[in-house]
């Protein structure tokens, strides 16, 4: 998951300031992470402790209070009795990586990306957005190649990735839907040939850019069998301690395979 919180870290600074190039320093001295990273280690930390996906995102949600939370988010990490609120946000996709590791099964993957989005975002694209994000992680990690995890999402989630990134980029706006974001964050995944230039194409549609960096960042991690270590380091270096314990700890329970090139 390591690969999905160094693209929300990549991308933060562009968020406020789209652009429309792959050519730009992948950090920067205000590169943080955002509520990307940390909603992803909360969904991290649950499959590690069998906490309950909704219980582990407020608990990690409330400790970092000021990481970015959209409006409705916020209100519900903040209720003495939150609800799923029918969003379809790409909040849903953007936290799910960590579920395309720890399951082996496809239809279990399907699931648990369903009940780590229905917290919230119970929308139909909300729930769709996240398993396929989920999916596309579990199909890059276990092997399949472009072609097949582009066949798969199309059929299974009806997703148009028939695109590239340059035909792409001219008329994308800001979208911070799943129906808008998860298919140009495949779409910047599919038409790379490394991590680096993966989260380079999501930045430079110049939309929302640290969860395109952060959904496609996760699947190209998967793909390529991990992230250089310069990257690695970098996302040590701007995550507090807390947070790193469990992307390490995450690491060693799932993480497996080479590195493909």
């Amino acid at each position: 998951m390591i690969g999905a919180i160094a693209g929300d870290i990549i991308g933060s600074v562009y968020e406020p300031a789209p652009i429309k190039t792959t050519d730009f320093p992948l950090f920067q001295p205000r590169s943080r992470f955002t509520d990307d990273s940390v909603l992803t280690v909360a969904i991290a930390d649950a499959l590690l402790t069998g906490q309950p996906y909704g219980d582990a995102v407020r608990d990690w949600g409330r400790r970092y209070p000021r990481a970015g939370y959209g409006g409705a988010f916020f209100q519900w990490l903040c209720a003495a009795d939150p609800q799923p609120y029918h969003s379809w946000g790409n909040g849903s996709a953007m936290r799910v990586s960590p579920v395309g590791w720890a399951f082996d099964c496809e239809d279990e993957v399907l699931r648990q990306a369903r009940l780590t989005a229905e917290i919230t975002h119970d929308h139909p694209e909300g729930i769709k957005g996240a398993q396929a994000t989920a999916l596309a992680v579990y199909l890059a990690r276990t092997g399949a190649d472009k072609a097949t995890i582009r066949s798969r999402i199309r059929t299974e989630f009806g997703y148009d990735l028939a695109g590239t990134v340059d035909t792409l980029r001219p008329g994308y706006t800001f979208d911070v839907s799943c129906q808008g974001t998860v298919p140009a964050a495949l779409i910047a995944f599919l038409d790379a040939d490394s991590y680096e230039e993966t989260v380079c194409n999501a930045v430079s549609l110049g939309g929302d850019s640290d969860t395109l960096a952060c959904i496609a960042g996760g699947i190209a991690e998967a793909f390529y069998g991990g992230v250089p270590d310069s990257i690695r380091a970098e996302v040590e270096a701007r995550l507090t301690p807390d947070l790193w314990r469990v992307v390490e700890a995450f690491e060693h329970r799932y993480r497996v395979g080479a590195v493909r090139c």
